[in-house]
């Protein structure tokens, strides 16, 4: 094994430990109950995930980071998702194809989500989460669409209203007696906002 071959490892084990840190803690906090956030402590997650209090610690810094790691590392990828797609696809159907993709495959934890958005400091964790994918997701767009992120709106305005259409598909499908799929929703709602191409010109500046 060379040295990339072991740092590679190394990073699938750590990306490994920190999804089973954060799902366990929000399986705990599920079976927990409304309360889950306020009674689940560090040792239960730590013990349910394997893993010592020490390691825990090492990974996140709250119960309510860890409860929400599933919804950071997604959105943390959401600029590699746009980057995945064809380059001759049109920025449009790039985007909405890529965020539908990342976001509903697998389709979210019903479960976890509702409780997420019903407990203010899981939905303000959860917000930060989502907006740490948008500096990526600006780039990748400023990337595919040839515009300068420092200076052009386009990419960081158009990152920030796809990570909220996110979260507003979310509290639609979440609504009681829906039974629509995620990705059917996620893709209409992208469709309301997604732009088709940067202004014209805006290459040029």
């Amino acid at each position: 094994m060379n040295d990339d071959d072991a740092m590679d490892l190394r990073a699938r084990n750590k990306q490994a430990t920190r999804e089973a840190i954060g799902h366990a803690a929000l399986r705990l906090a599920i079976e927990l109950g409304p309360s889950g956030l306020a009674v689940v402590r560090v040792h239960d997650i730590a013990t349910a995930a394997g893993v010592s209090s020490r390691t825990y610690n090492n990974y996140f810094s709250s119960r309510a980071e860890a409860i929400c790691a599933f919804q950071a590392d997604q959105s943390k990828r959401a600029g590699d998702a746009l980057r995945s797609r064809p380059a001759d696809e049109p920025l449009d159907q790039a985007l909405i194809a890529a965020m539908v993709e990342l976001y509903t495959d697998p389709e979210p934890d019903k479960a976890g989500l509702r409780m997420i958005m019903s407990t203010p400091e899981l939905e303000g964790e959860a917000l930060k989460a989502f907006s740490m994918g948008e500096g990526p997701l600006a780039e990748a767009i400023a990337a595919r669409t040839g515009t300068d992120p420092e200076r052009d709106l386009f990419p960081a305005v158009t990152a920030a209203a796809v990570a909220g259409t996110v979260r507003v598909a979310g509290r639609h499908w979440l609504a009681p007696g829906n039974t629509e799929p995620f990705a059917a929703i996620l893709r209409r709602a992208l469709s309301c906002v997604v732009p088709i191409a940067p202004a014209e010109g805006m290459k040029d500046r």
